[in-house]
């Protein structure tokens, strides 16, 4: 069973549960003695023809008439159709069972109501139990059509995310094997590091990225792993400095949403000045995140400074933490500062 099978279930016992509520305390406090006949015309008979009445329009008229066709004149005609036929057979029956249905108790009394006023009321009842069906029906469709959107914008999020985190991953992965490449074609004693360390990072990025969360320290260990890395490209090291303060332990945070920007400090920047390292700070305090990475421009790397890692990063920023970040980014002459601060 659909979920909207299972609303259009629930409303419609509700409306019927109301429905029986009112005509029960109707029947109680009225102060005519109701026969077994009465029941059965006014429960029996008319229940049917109501009921009849309401899902003929619930089921058929409305969905073909008006939803798939738009044909409202026609639905107009059936409609106004369906009621005089109602209408007509409960009159023929108010007629033939005047004392049942016809005649009714006031101050002691009793008075017989006019077949023309009980025509008038059974067109007002009639009525009633369509529009009824009508707003029910749209009610149903309403809500589903809301569920249904809002299924398809979590699933276009979800493959928007699967594709932005798709191509994060190949962007570092090359960039670090030619890091690696570097290394290996000078002959350096740091390659077979700088792959365990890659291979450290890579097991983080294929398994323990893939669940929608991950522990703000995880992540801190990453960015770290992927510093020690870019550090062995250097002969005496790179110069890099990485300040953590606060609650690192016990934060939840998007998992490789930092990354991108040390990254880009050291595609862009100057990594081997120590008079004026890349700097790296990371503050956690009252689940608010302070990030920020700052580094010197180098002359010689002429791209422009961003690429696919920085504008893939501000995108599920967007999806991942709407109304809930700020990303200032602060580009000089001399130097590029990205700050962050990340409601976790």
């Amino acid at each position: 069973m659909t979920e909207n099978s299972k609303a259009s279930i629930v409303l419609n016992c509700i409306y019927w549960g109301i429905i029986s509520l009112i005509i029960a305390l109707l029947i109680f406090f009225s102060p005519k003695d109701h026969s077994l006949k009465d029941y059965l015309i006014s429960i029996g008979i008319y229940g049917l023809l109501n009921i009849s009445m309401f899902y003929i329009n619930y089921i058929y008229l409305m969905p073909e008439l008006i939803i798939k066709r738009k044909r409202y004149w026609v639905y107009f005609i059936c409609f106004v159709v369906l009621l005089g036929v109602v209408t007509l057979i409960k009159a023929v029956v108010a007629v033939l069972n005047p004392e049942e249905i016809l005649q009714y108790t006031r101050q002691g009394k009793t008075e017989t109501l006019s077949i023309t006023t009980y025509v008038v009321n059974s067109i007002f009842s009639g009525g009633f139990f369509l529009v009824s069906s009508c707003i029910i029906k749209f009610a149903t469709d309403w809500f589903s059509n809301m569920r249904i959107r809002r299924n398809l914008e979590t699933e276009k999020k979800d493959m928007e995310l699967q594709f932005l985190k798709s191509q994060l991953n190949p962007h570092f992965l090359f960039n670090s094997l030619n890091n690696i490449y570097s290394l290996a074609y000078q002959k350096s004693d740091k390659t077979a590091d700088a792959i365990l360390k890659l291979s450290e990072i890579m097991r983080y990025m294929i398994y323990e990225s893939n669940d929608s969360w991950v522990s703000l320290n995880k992540e801190v260990e990453y960015v770290q792993s992927f510093v020690d890395l870019q550090r062995l490209r250097f002969k005496d090291g790179a110069a890099v400095e990485v300040t953590i303060h606060g609650e690192i332990d016990g934060q939840k945070i998007v998992p490789l949403i930092l990354i991108s920007f040390v990254e880009n400090a050291f595609k862009h920047g100057v990594a081997n000045d120590h008079s004026d390292p890349i700097r790296i700070n990371i503050v956690a305090n009252q689940k608010i995140l302070h990030f920020s990475v700052t580094n010197k421009k180098s002359k010689a790397n002429k791209d422009a400074i961003g690429g696919v890692g920085l504008n893939n990063v501000e995108r599920r920023l967007q999806l991942l933490y709407p109304d809930r970040y700020k990303l200032n980014i602060v580009n000089t002459a001399t130097h590029y500062t990205t700050e962050l601060m990340l409601d976790l």
